[in-house]
């Protein structure tokens, strides 16, 4: 299995996603607190690894430390290499929160209902914008002088 993108672990600790990034966070730290599987066999000794719980709650506490979101990462490779049912449960958990990252930032613009005439901005998080061009004019429209744009009286 691939580690969990650092990207991603930071940003839903960090709140990211909204309702849905909350979801998706709780369901991570109910995955890492499920008890550690010894697979088919009770007698075996559990691995000395990390839960990953001490790492989910050092990123909670500090999501901007790239550093806590490596060691969770780290510590859910480790555990998903070493209990099989994490690791079918991490990959579903994870396809999930992709959901998330993937709608962080989308944009979808629709422009319906004919000609636009004027400035149109297809994007996201725009600010600071001025527009210092003439008015537009739709054709065969006259302006307050009575002339067709471009000059020629009617």
């Amino acid at each position: 299995m691939d580690p969990v993108s650092l990207g991603l672990l930071a940003a839903l600790a960090g709140g990211a996603g909204g309702e849905l990034g909350r979801e998706a966070w709780a369901g991570l730290t109910a995955l890492v607190r499920r008890p550690f599987r010894r697979g088919d066999d009770s007698t075996a000794p559990v691995p000395a690894v990390s839960s990953g719980e001490p790492e989910l709650v050092r990123l909670a506490q500090d999501p901007d430390d790239q550093s806590g979101a490596h060691a969770l990462s780290t510590a859910l490779a480790v555990r998903a290499a070493l209990d099989s049912d994490f690791h079918t449960a991490l990959v579903a958990w994870l396809r999930q929160a992709e959901a998330v990252r993937t709608e962080e930032g989308a944009v979808h613009n629709t422009i319906s209902g004919g000609i636009q005439h004027g400035p149109v901005l297809q994007g996201r998080d725009f600010s600071g914008l001025t527009f210092a061009s003439a008015s537009a004019q739709r054709p065969g429209r006259t302006d307050r002088d009575g002339e067709e744009p471009g000059g020629t009286a009617q």
